[in-house]
C-alpha cells in the first residue's frame, strides 16, 4: 500500500482508527458485500456488490453486459466502504446512542481482469469467500458462462479500518436517569436451509451449509 494521505485520515475519533493490516482484513473476510462508488462525467454513482479478497486485492464479479462494470473495465478510481454492526449502544440519553461497528473505507484503482488462470483463481475465491466448500461441491462455471462473466480487480491504494468496540458514554448529570442504557448486541442469524421444491430427490445438507456462519 502507498503511504496514507488525508484521504484516510480521521477528522474526528481518531481512537477508533485501526489500520494494522490484520484487522483490515479481518473485516473485509467477514462482510459479504462492499459499496464501491466513483464518478462518471461529473455524476457520483455507489453500487453494492458482493466480492473477495486475496492479499490486499478486491475483486468483484458481475455481467460483461453492466454498465457499472465496463465502466471499471476502463481502469477508474474508485473507493469501496465495508461496514459490519455489532451492537446498538442506547445511552441514557439520545444524544448519546450509538453504534458498535467495525468499518474499512478503501481507495484504489480497477483493473479488468483478462489472464484465464487470474479470472479462474478469482471464480474460486469468491465462491468460497461467499460459502466456503462450495467451490468442490457445486459445478464449477463453463467456459461460456465464464464469457459472460467480468471480473475487476481492485488493488487497495489506502485503507482505513474505524472500529467502535466499547459501551455506553453517557454525561455525568444523566447516570442517575431511570433509563435502561447498555448494548443491544446484533448479528447475523442463519436459518433453517430449505431444499429446492424442483430438487426431486432428498439429499443430504452438507455440513458447509449446515454450520455455515459469518
Amino acid at each position: 500500500m502507498k503511504p496514507k494521505t488525508s484521504r484516510i485520515e480521521p477528522s474526528r475519533y481518531a481512537k477508533r482508527m485501526r489500520n494494522d493490516e490484520g484487522t483490515i482484513h479481518t473485516i473485509l473476510d467477514e462482510s459479504l458485500v462492499c459499496h464501491v462508488s466513483y464518478v462518471l462525467d461529473g455524476q457520483p454513482f455507489i453500487i453494492p456488490t458482493a466480492y473477495c479478497r486475496v492479499n490486499n486485492t478486491i475483486y468483484l464479479h458481475g455481467s460483461v453486459g453492466s454498465h457499472f462494470f465496463m465502466q471499471m473495465a476502463k481502469g477508474i478510481p474508485v473507493c469501496i466502504a465495508v461496514t459490519l454492526i455489532d451492537a446498538l449502544v442506547l445511552a441514557r440519553s439520545v444524544f448519546h446512542h450509538s453504534l458498535n461497528y467495525r468499518s474499512v473505507v478503501a481507495f484504489g484503482s480497477t483493473r479488468l481482469v483478462d489472464d484465464p488462470a487470474e479470472r479462474w483463481m478469482a471464480a474460486e475465491r469468491f465462491t468460497e469467500h461467499i460459502i466456503p466448500g462450495r467451490w468442490n461441491d457445486a459445478r464449477q462455471p463453463s467456459k461460456s458462462e465464464l464469457k459472460k462473466t467480468m471480473f475487476i480487480a481492485v488493488e487497495l491504494e489506502e485503507v482505513s479500518a474505524k472500529v467502535r468496540d466499547m459501551g455506553v458514554g453517557d454525561d455525568p448529570e444523566d447516570m442517575e436517569a431511570p433509563v435502561w442504557a447498555g448494548l443491544l448486541p446484533l448479528t447475523l442469524n442463519v436459518g433453517t436451509p430449505q431444499q429446492d421444491e424442483q430438487q426431486e430427490s432428498n439429499i443430504p445438507v452438507p455440513d458447509y451449509i449446515s454450520q455455515y456462519k459469518r
